[in-house]
Formats: structure tokens, C-alpha cells, sequence
């Protein structure tokens, strides 16, 4: 960074680590002993699609490597568009499987960040829900390489703010949580969720 980066308040973007979301298996445990949220076995990687045919291949390639390892059964992995343009691929494991629901999501990242389209993965999130009906998601972002939680109410695009911070400060040790709250965006309607 220069000085004159420096003055203007400039920083450079956090290089994310994927190997940051192999923190979740515990984080998950964390979560169910502290709070009782169990994992959902739902994932999924959210991704702003690029035109051509080298991109349309490398996610085919994904899908299909992550359907392949399925054994047999029905497809692990939904393909869909939100009402915002971006793509999500929804991951399904057995909820009690938290580290081969994360392998499977990092083999999504990695896949698209190998083949150059890193700057088009947004985010990625794995569920959960409580006893009481209440969900919440553990949110990755790509761009600042930290998560953050998202616990949506009902159907009215309302969140649950005091159980975000509570998540918060629970999962403070077992994971890197964004310190900027402006930065929790809410991800109505993330499949999986």
C-alpha cells in the first residue's frame, strides 16, 4: 500500500483463505452445545455467473463432480438464480455429515477460483435450525474472507438481531467473524435457508 493510499483511506481487499471454511465443522458443534442450533445439512455457494463458454463448463464441472460423489443416490447439488442475477448452487448432505458438507462447498469455490472466476463467488453459507422453528445461517464472505450470521423472522424480511449477536459472540473463538456489522447482509431467500 502507498502513501497516498494511506491518506485517501484506501485498503487492499482481504485475500480470502478457503481453507477458512473448514472451520465450520466446529463452529457447528459450537452452535448445537451452546445454543441448539443443528445443522440443517444444507449449503450453498452464491456466485455472480460470467457469459461463456469457459465458465458455463466449469460449472457444469462442479455440479457434476458433486453429483458424481452422490453414490448413486438423488443429486447433492440444485442450481438456481435470485431475483438479484446471481447463481447459487445448493449443496445436500446429511445433516449429521457438517465435514463433507463443507468439503463439497469448498470444492465449489476452489473449482471456480481455480479456473479464474474467484472474483465472481460472493458468498457461501451452510443452515441451521432450532428446536423452536427459529433458522440461521452461517454466512462466508468471499471478498473479506470472514463470516458472519444471518437469522432471518418469518417471511416479512425481518432478521433477529439479538440472536446474530449472540451468535456472535459464541462462535467469537472457533471462527474469523466480520467486525464490521454493516457488512452482515441479509441473504433473503438463499436457498437452503
Amino acid at each position: 500500500m502507498g502513501f497516498l493510499d494511506t491518506v485517501l483511506g484506501r485498503t487492499k481487499p482481504v485475500k480470502a483463505d478457503l481453507d477458512d471454511l473448514f472451520a465450520l465443522p466446529s463452529a457447528a458443534l459450537t452452535l448445537q452445545a451452546g445454543l441448539d442450533f443443528a445443522p440443517t445439512g444444507l449449503g450453498s455457494v452464491c456466485f455472480k455467473a460470467a457469459e461463456g463458454a469457459a465458465f458455463a463448463r466449469t460449472q457444469t464441472d462442479v455440479q457434476q463432480l458433486l453429483d458424481s460423489s452422490s453414490a448413486g443416490s438423488a443429486p447433492k447439488v440444485e442450481l438456481s438464480k435470485d431475483s438479484f442475477g446471481y447463481t447459487w448452487l445448493l449443496v445436500r448432505h446429511d445433516p449429521a455429515d457438517v465435514p463433507g458438507l463443507v468439503t463439497d462447498l469448498h470444492a465449489v469455490n476452489s473449482g471456480l477460483q481455480d479456473a479464474g472466476f474467484g472474483p465472481q463467488l460472493l458468498c457461501s453459507l451452510i443452515s441451521f435450525a432450532h428446536v423452536d422453528g427459529r433458522r440461521l445461517a452461517l454466512v462466508y464472505l468471499y471478498k473479506r474472507g470472514t463470516f458472519y450470521p444471518f437469522a432471518p423472522l418469518g417471511g416479512d424480511q425481518r432478521r433477529d438481531n439479538a440472536l446474530e449477536i449472540e451468535v456472535q459472540g459464541t462462535l467469537a473463538g472457533d471462527m474469523k467473524i466480520e467486525p464490521e456489522l454493516t457488512r452482515w447482509f441479509p441473504v433473503w431467500g438463499a436457498p437452503g435457508l
